[in-house]
């Protein structure tokens, strides 16, 4: 790992109306890690990850990407980046073939270069058979894997991932491990939101858990950890259910 990070967030704040969505997020993402960011339904987390990929501008604060400013020097840090958001509309009336290209292109690609990196990633992500269909008919496993195809078409230093293996099957997913796993280990950074504490203790080495809009912990994942399973750290830190009711009515005897 570089000393440099591979994201550096310092004050990140964002507001919705009345709402405070990230309050004021300092985060060091190490080069080389394979990073977890874990957080209940609203903590802040896609809010936190589109601001540190430039897809939503902070109300303050400040992003570096492998050292170079993000608002400041958007050419030359978001060529460094990978980006797989969650939910975000795509081209959808192309092929997955024509928007892998179309991804490729944007970034500066020659047209050889994508041309074999599409075809390379249409195998790796099983969708060969779909590189011809139209994305409005893909199903949402397959929408999810010709984004992170996207994302992963320039060979970018940082793949930011907001729920990559969201509705993908499991054949899909054990590719998707191998490809992110290999990435890391030849030098990238993954940075990758979940809701299963289970996947990111398979695959993560580093962790930030997010609640009410602020890092709550964050560190090499045994340290968050601390000698515990993450999943009753995560409860511990942002709390559980409120109003733990017992439901009489919907007991069948």
């Amino acid at each position: 790992m570089t000393t440099v990070p591979a994201l550096a967030l310092r004050g990140l704040t964002k507001r919705f109306g009345s709402t405070l969505a990230v309050d004021r997020v300092d985060l060091d993402i190490p080069a080389g890690s394979f990073y977890g960011v874990v957080g209940p339904n609203g903590a802040g987390k896609t809010t936190t990850l589109s601001m540190a990929t430039g897809l939503l501008e902070p109300d303050a604060g400040s992003v570096a990407v492998l050292g170079v400013d993000l608002w400041a020097a958007p050419e030359a840090a978001k060529p460094l980046l990978g980006v797989l958001p969650d939910g975000l509309h795509t081209f959808d009336r192309l092929t997955g073939a024509e928007l892998i290209s179309y991804a490729g292109r944007l970034r500066g690609l020659d047209r050889d270069t994508v041309r074999a990196r599409r075809d390379d990633l249409l195998a790796a992500l099983d969708l060969e058979d779909a590189g011809s269909v139209l994305v409005m008919d893909y199903s949402a496993g397959m929408t999810k894997k010709v984004g992170l195809a996207c994302a992963l078409v320039h060979a970018p230093r940082v793949l930011v991932l907001d729920e990559p293996f969201e509705a993908v099957d499991p054949v899909s997913a054990g590719a998707i491990r191998r490809i992110l796993s290999a990435f890391v280990e030849t030098g990238g950074t993954v940075v990758m939101s979940s809701h299963v504490m289970a996947l990111v203790e398979r695959l993560c080495d580093h962790v930030a858990v997010v609640g009410s809009g602020r890092v709550l912990d964050a560190g090499p994942l045994g340290d968050v950890r601390g000698g515990g399973d993450l999943e009753e750290r995560f409860v511990a830190l942002v709390g559980d259910v409120r109003d733990q009711r017992d439901l009489t009515w919907l007991r069948q005897s």
